[in-house]
């Protein structure tokens, strides 16, 4: 085997670009060769919660239960047809502006390419649309939270 060399620069960078862009993990590579560096501080299921879903069936008896206390298994809610999943890693937002009201709201009713939510990542907004029509059964996200590469954003029905 060959010796690996080490780019100090080159993951400084990659880190500074993690903490400008929100993202949880960069990738950079050629061929065989591949470098990630990643962040275990961005992980999208704080500890408790992952608990929660790892055990299923075992809660908390100490807190409400809410869907906050016990999220969904969006792994499950992925196999579902109408399940709008994101597109890429970043920051999601519900709304056009701050102060705007959101694109949907649970209960609406959309059409097939209808903008549901905007991802921004590397500084660039991205939107979201329905890949069908239905009617917005559950929203999944909060704005402002990062979501992960084809996590389960909203379920439309």
């Amino acid at each position: 085997m060959g010796k690996i060399h080490i780019d100090d620069a080159l993951i400084r960078h990659l880190a500074d670009l993690l903490d400008e862009t929100g993202l949880s993990e960069i990738e950079v590579g050629t061929g065989r060769d591949r470098l990630r560096v990643s962040r275990a501080a961005a992980l999208s299921v704080p500890t408790q919660m992952a608990a929660n879903i790892s055990n299923k069936g075992v809660t908390n008896t100490n807190e409400p239960e809410d869907e906050l206390q016990n999220p969904p298994d969006r792994e499950d809610l992925g196999n579902e047809k109408g399940a709008v999943k994101a597109p890429m890693v970043g920051t999601v937002y519900v709304a056009p502006e701050p102060d705007a009201k959101p694109f949907v709201s649970e209960g609406d009713k959309v059409d097939q390419g209808d903008t549901l939510f905007i991802i921004e990542a590397m500084k660039t907004m991205n939107p979201v649309t329905a890949p069908r029509a239905g009617r917005v059964q559950k929203i999944l996200v909060e704005n402002g939270n990062p979501v992960e590469y084809d996590e389960v954003m909203a379920l439309i029905d």
